[in-house]
């Protein structure tokens, strides 16, 4: 259980760091979900898909 709560931790860090990288929404989304895919799988490529988006957004001009 605390090994995979390790892991979990690991990937949704991950995710999080690449989601930045790219310059559009979409390439921020991809770079995350491929991210959390290699960390975590299916589960890991959604939420790093989920947190690229998320940093794109938040990161897009008004």
């Amino acid at each position: 259980m605390t090994q995979r709560l390790i892991l979990i931790a690991a990937a949704s860090t991950a995710a999080l760091a690449l989601a930045g990288c790219g310059s559009t929404i979409e390439q921020k989304a991809a770079t995350g979900a491929v991210a959390g895919a290699v960390v975590a799988g299916p589960v890991g490529a959604a939420v790093g898909g989920a947190a690229g988006t998320a940093v794109g957004q938040a990161s897009k001009p008004n």
